[in-house]
């Protein structure tokens, strides 16, 4: 996977959100979500919060709207990785506004999720927009 320190180094190498981090110490256990825009179905761990602020970011270079549910999607997850990712070890985690989301996809569709989450940063940058 792609390195996305120009996230992670904007940001506190650890999350303040005491939800944020519960969620994934739990290693994505308790509370997995799922990101849905374009044609990813992505589960995410971290706090409905942080949750929400990570999908309205990546929205900004979505196709269309983008989703977030807190059960499996309708037909479930089609990508076999994703569909393991929940019970591998270790996830790509990325730190924001005082909190953290874990993405738990495969190495492909993390990164896609990322790249377009930085992106989505950048963008709202550009904007001023108050995601």
């Amino acid at each position: 996977m792609g390195s996305h320190e120009g996230i992670a180094g904007q940001f506190s190498p650890e999350p303040q959100c005491k939800d944020c981090a519960a969620a994934l110490d739990s290693g994505g256990r308790q509370a997995v979500s799922f990101l849905l825009f374009d044609s990813l179905t992505v589960p995410l761990v971290g706090c409905e919060a942080h949750l929400e602020l990570f999908r309205a970011i990546c929205e900004l270079t979505a196709d269309s709207s983008a989703k977030l549910l807190s059960h499996v999607p309708a037909g479930g997850i089609l990508c076999p990785g994703c569909q393991r990712a929940p019970s591998g070890s270790g996830m790509p985690v990325v730190f924001f506004e005082a909190g953290a989301v874990g993405v738990l996809g495969c190495s492909k569709h993390a990164e896609d999720v990322l790249n377009r989450f930085e992106f989505g940063l950048e963008l709202r940058q550009q904007l001023g927009a108050d995601v």
